[in-house]
This record gives structure tokens, sequence and C-alpha cells, in this order.
């Protein structure tokens, strides 16, 4: 084996990572570069050797004027030996590459060059790295000066109150003689600074859990209208205080894959901010629509005071973190609002809102949709294959369940919950009326939309179905225009 001492320039330059060369100052055409020149360039060190301008004519126009400058300070200074130079050449193929070149000169007594020696290597990945760490660390910084503000403001907000809190409270302690009407009235004010405390404590609780990713979501499927009754039923005192009527339009068909508990607090949050903006006797108004294939579109629309334009720049920025009193003076933290974007946003959805001072807001935020399911229920199993083949090709985002009778059905429905339930009235073991007594039943919270076959003329059994809010068809069971107007109405309306 040779010593590193015995190895001559050829062997080196050939085993060299980087791109080497030599010349001596006074023979430029004696520069010699390391074969894996092409392998950084695409040119081969003879065909550098022809361009006019030799290693220069590489370089990019953007950053030869600067090259030349730190080249020719260098050169001119002779305390200098070493220097670094970082710029971006064009490749033979086009590409652009940044290098990295250290160039070390041996001078002589007059401090005149006699050789020089060049390193140069592809640092393309290297400075691509260090861009995004640049950019990583501005955000940041940014993010840092952002949480300054907010932790600023937000302990303002959580000592503000206790000043009248205690205030109020040494009053009723030690006034033995103090009306119970202002008692009462300071007791009330203690409660729902309290309250107001314990809700702004609660939110950035929850927000610190999803900055610092410690919440872990359970998704599941879930009926979307049942959430926001839930919010609606929950916030009915809040309401009534105000004689705010809330209406829900969001279809029964319509089903999320979300965490319930997130957004629950999504929904919660802005039905209460659009009560607490209202103006008394006003409505608030839930709805949905398909968004896309793959999201659902909610909206949560009031007619209250609505957000001044000065203001709508501070929705959502941590570092403008603002709250107004409600129309009747109830008091909020602002941290809802960025809460609940950042849930809808952790679910891979969106969060944006129009409003108008004086004129109301609507907030939007769009939600994963889950699989929405469509179960046939019949004896006929050429019908069932029939029936499956015509939605399956005329409904492609729906998935098609089947069951050939009543007990089958149920077990399915308690699984998947479907969007909706085509049946005929003759099934074994249980009827179809049977069936969907079962069903409404068993699932009070969850109203399953049915779509029945019935070849009887029994006036009673029509009024039977017709109490349980069924469409029913009298057609032989095919995927007809009828049958599709009906589908679609429930689905989609």
């Amino acid at each position: 084996m040779k010593k590193t001492t015995d190895l001559n320039i050829d062997e080196f330059l050939n085993n060299f990572s980087g791109i080497f060369y030599w010349r001596a100052d006074s023979d430029i055409s004696s520069i010699k570069y390391s074969n894996n020149v092409s392998f950084v360039t695409g040119y081969k060190s003879s065909e550098i050797e022809k361009l006019e301008y030799g290693w220069l004519s590489l370089i990019i126009k953007e950053d030869l004027p600067s090259y030349r400058k730190k080249l020719d300070e260098f050169e001119k200074n002779p305390d200098l030996e070493i220097i670094k130079l970082d710029y971006r050449i064009a490749k033979k193929d086009g590409s652009i590459v940044q290098l990295s070149e250290r160039i070390r000169v041996l001078r002589g007594s007059n401090s005149n060059i006699l050789n020089r020696f060049g390193l140069i290597f592809d640092i393309t990945d290297y400075a691509e790295v260090i861009e995004d760490l640049k950019a990583k660390k501005e955000q940041l910084e940014l993010l840092n000066s952002s949480k300054d503000s907010f932790i600023s403001v937000l302990s303002h907000d959580l000592r503000a109150p206790f000043t009248s809190i205690l205030g109020f409270s040494e009053i009723i302690l030690n006034e033995n003689m103090l009306p119970e009407k202002d008692k009462a009235e300071y007791v009330k004010f203690i409660y729902d600074s309290s309250n107001n405390q314990l809700q702004l404590v609660n939110h950035l609780f929850d927000w610190s859990q999803i900055q610092t990713g410690r919440v872990k979501t359970e998704m599941q499927r879930l009926h979307g209208q049942s959430i926001a009754y839930n919010c609606v039923s929950y916030l009915t005192g809040q309401a009534m205080r105000k004689n705010i009527h809330i209406s829900v339009k969001i279809p029964d068909s319509f089903y999320i894959d979300a965490d319930e508990r997130l957004i629950t607090k999504v929904f919660m949050n802005l039905i209460s901010n659009a009560i607490k903006y209202s103006f008394e006797n006003e409505s608030v108004e839930i709805s949905a629509n398909i968004y896309n294939n793959d999201l659902i579109e909610f909206v949560v629309k009031d007619k209250g005071a609505g957000i001044s334009e000065v203001n709508q720049e501070k929705i959502f920025n941590i570092a403008k973190l603002f709250s107004t009193e409600g129309t009747k003076g109830e008091k909020g933290s602002g941290l809802g609002l960025m809460l609940a974007k950042q849930i809808v946003e952790k679910h891979g959805g969106e969060m944006w809102f129009f409003s108008a001072e004086g004129k109301g807001s609507e907030f939007h935020f769009t939600l994963p949709a889950a699989t929405s399911y469509i179960l046939l229920v019949f004896d006929d199993t050429k019908k069932l294959d029939e029936l499956e083949s015509g939605l399956s090709k005329d409904y492609p985002t729906l998935q098609v369940l089947k069951a050939e009778n009543a007990f089958e059905a149920l077990e399915i429905i308690s699984a998947k919950f479907p969007s909706l339930v085509i049946i005929e009235h003759n099934l074994p073991l249980m009827d179809g009326l049977q069936l969907i007594s079962a069903v409404r039943e068993k699932h009070k919270h969850i109203r399953i939309p049915f779509i029945v076959f019935l070849d009887s003329v029994s006036e009673m059994l029509i009024r039977s179905y017709q109490d349980f809010n069924v469409k029913i068809l009298k057609q032989k069971p095919s995927l007809n225009e009828q049958l599709k107007d009906k589908i679609e109405s429930l689905l989609y309306n």
C-alpha cells in the first residue's frame, strides 16, 4: 500500500471528491482540474479551457461582478493567502448549481503571486438547507415576537378582572347592611367574571396543547347536524336571554370525519360568538353545503354588530389578540376564534369570514366529508345487484351497501350510519315499516332518511310510512328518474 506522500498528483485528483485545480500564475494554459470537474459542471477540463473566458464563462452574470471584485481585492492584498468565494454556475445542461471555492496562493518575496491552488465544492443541497433554515428562523422570530405580544395582552386580560372580583367580594364580606339587590348584582358580576376567566383559561390550555402537538385527534364518522343541534341546545339559555332564534340548515345526510370533542369546540365558539354579537330579537343561521368531493363547508351567520375593517385584520392574529364586548356587554377573550381556526386546520380544513360593521358576520369553515353510504335492503339478490350497479355508476362518490333482510340491515345501520336507506316493504323476518320503527327507536339522535318501494294500495300502510316522513315509491324498484330525484333531494338539499 502506498503512503500518502507517495501518491502522485493524478492519483490525488482522481480520488478527490470536489474539484481541485492548480496553475502557475505565469502560465494560464497550465490549469489542471481533477476529473470530478465533469461531474460538477458537465464539462471536461479540455472543454473549459476552450471557453472564451475559461472558468469565468461558467459563472452566471448576476454573480460574476461580485466574484471578480472580491478576487481582485484579494490578489492585491499582500497579507492574504486564502479566500473563500461562493457563487453559482450554469452547467453544460443549463441547470444552476451553487459552488463554494477556496483559493490559496503562494507569493514571492515581492508579494507577487507565484502559484494558485483551488478547491471547488458543489454546495447546492447545503445552500438550499441553509435558505430553508433562514426562512424558518425568520418565521420563528416572527412567531416569538407575536407570542411576546400575545403573552403581554393575555397577562393583562388574566389580571384585569381580579381587582374588581376581589373588590366586590370584600364588600359582600364586610358590609353586613348591604341591600340584597346590590349583593345579588355583585355576586352576578363575580360569577360572570369568573366564568369568563375559566373560559379563557380553558381556551388557553387547548391552544397550548395544539401548539405543542400534544393533542391527539380521534377521528370518527360524525353526523354534522347532530353536532350543531347539541351545541345549540347547550347555548339555548344564552340565546333566550336575547330572544335570538337559531336555525340549523344542515342536511341529514352530511357526515364528517373529525374528532368530536375538538369539532364541538369549533361549533360552540362560533355559535356563542354569533349570539354574543347579535342584537336582541334577531336570528342566527347554521348551514352547510358540499364544498367539493372531499370537504363540506359549514357557515355560522348572524345579523349583529359585525366587525370593523380596522379590526378584521386582527382576527386570527395572535400578535393582535383583541376582543370587543357583545351587544349586551358580554365579555370575551378573542382566543376562541384562533383556537377554532387551528382545530379546523388540524383537520385539514380552512376557516374564513365575511363581515360588515352593523350588518353582521358569517364565518365559514370546511371539514373532511366522511364516506357517504347508501344501503339497499331487498330480498331479491338480482334486484340488489342491478340497483348497486346503477347507483355506483351514477353516484361514484357514494359507497353502496347491501342487505337481504331487515336484521342484516339493522347491523349495517348501527355500524355505518348510512346517509340513505332504500328498502322494499315486503322483507323477510321484519317488514319495512318495522325496520324503520326499530331504527328510529334505537337511534333517536340521528334522522336517517328512507325511501320505500310499496306495492300495497292500503291507505293505512301509506299513512304509517308518511308518519315516519318516508319517501314512498309505487313503481317497480329500478333506478328511474323518480328515484334519482328523491335520492338527490334527500342527499343534497
